[in-house]
């Protein structure tokens, strides 16, 4: 059944069927044709991977980043970004990097991360003389580090399957994340160096400082409250993620002033979208990792890798592969689910910890959010700054040499990613 489900998942793909939609079918098709099971099963699984209390917490993060971005947040944070890079060669582009990075742990999403800082830089950058494919690359590339800040959809979707604790994934996204925002910044301001691209300060001083950081504090104060609530254990991931959707209304009612009905109606409606696309990734995938287990998939190809490359860190490298060239062709949350049950597998027989396995996999699988046939961030970015898709990939190439170097320092360095647990 394995062959058949994988050869069906691939014709597919290719004929342009959604991800999730490619699995249910050839999941179906696969247990149909090719196992002698009652297809009474074939519900069983799909709906079996949804009843998970802790799913809960996915909707309602979604929910809270949704409700702080409907409104005046993202001007602060753009200012305030400003305030602290701006004066740099490329400071728009740092200001794109730093405003990703500050608004992941808002929004936990790389998608709604890229559409927003690019609405409110990329037309700007275009006026002070960036190309608008390097804008896109920017854009693109930056919004990535945001997938892994608290609360962190990616790492919750990998927590949740990979049983492993979301708080120790969380805190161990955090200097990953910041290193590859270093690295960002350090390849624009050789681009902007190179390409005699100006700073961007903005004028107010200190006084303007302390006025900007005082309006984005109580937004940027989201995910310091999502790690110390789950690290004192004041409350489980699904309790927290409940908090922060009231701790959003409260601060734009009380603070930004700016909670209308409308506003909070969109918000709802947009999570309720991005949740139905994820529960649906992984009611297919339920059904995906079912077949895989019941022909013993992961342990056996646990065992190949170990006697065919020999190494720990030959198969880690064979991992890294296989996950850029799967996450060019597959959404981050299918990538997700779908390696996680042989990957973790992998992990324990070489002796790779779980949760620095969680942060390689996030950490890599997002490439593919900005790199084509299916990077989303790509897309958006290249829309937004209305430009053809291949002048922003020519603009990418190196920020992906950038990321990848980052990922392999992060994958064989594992005090980068599980340093803080200790």
């Amino acid at each position: 059944m394995t062959s058949l489900l994988i050869a069906l998942f691939v014709v597919f793909l290719m004929i342009g069927v959604p991800v999730g939609h490619a699995l249910l079918l050839g999941g179906g098709l696969a247990v149909t044709f090719g196992g002698n099971l009652p297809l009474s099963l074939l519900a069983q699984r799909v709906f079996s991977p949804t009843q998970s209390f802790p799913l809960v917490a996915i909707p309602f993060f979604i929910l809270a980043g949704n409700l702080m971005m409907a409104g005046q947040f993202g001007t602060y944070l753009v200012n305030f970004a400003k305030l602290i890079v701006g004066r740099m060669r490329g400071g728009l582009g740092q200001v794109s990097v730093l405003g990703s990075l500050m608004f992941g742990g808002v929004s936990g999403s790389a998608v709604a991360d890229a559409t927003a800082i690019g609405n409110a830089l990329i037309p700007v950058q275009k006026k002070e003389g960036y190309p608008a494919g390097f804008a896109a690359a920017i854009n693109a590339s930056s919004a990535t580090a945001s997938v892994l800040i608290p609360p962190s959809i990616p790492l919750i979707i990998y927590g949740l399957v990979a049983e492993v604790s979301i708080l120790k994934l969380f805190i161990a996204g955090i200097v990953p994340a910041i290193l590859l925002a270093l690295t960002l910044f350090g390849l624009i301001y050789l681009q902007a160096v190179l390409r005699g691209l100006p700073a961007s300060p903005l004028a107010g001083g200190l006084r303007g400082f302390a006025r900007d950081l005082m309006w984005a504090l109580p937004a940027l104060f989201m995910p310091v409250f999502v790690v110390g609530t789950l690290r004192f254990g004041i409350a489980t991931p699904t309790e927290v993620s409940v908090m922060a959707v009231a701790y959003a209304i409260l601060i734009k009612l009380v603070v930004y002033r700016d909670f209308t009905l409308a506003s909070a109606y969109q918000a709802v409606i947009a999570a309720g979208v991005m949740t139905g696309a994820v529960v649906l990734i992984i009611m297919a995938t339920g059904l995906a990792q079912w077949i895989l287990a019941l022909e013993n998939v992961p342990a056996s190809v646990a065992a190949w890798a170990l006697d065919t490359l020999g190494s720990p860190w030959a198969v880690i490298l064979s991992m890294i592969v296989l996950m850029l060239a799967v996450g060019t062709f597959v959404d981050l949350p299918a990538a997700i689910l779908l390696l996680t049950p042989i990957f973790v597998e992998i992990a324990g027989v070489i002796g790779l910890d779980p949760v620095h396995l969680g942060v390689m996999m996030v950490l890599t699988l997002s490439i593919g959010l900005y790199t084509p046939p299916v990077g989303t961030t790509l897309f958006i970015s290249t829309a937004i700054a209305e430009n053809k898709v291949g002048d922003t990939v020519r603009e990418l190439v190196p920020f992906y040499a950038a990321s990848v170097a980052v990922t392999l320092l992060v994958s064989y360095l594992p005090v980068l990613s599980v340093g803080l647990l200790s």
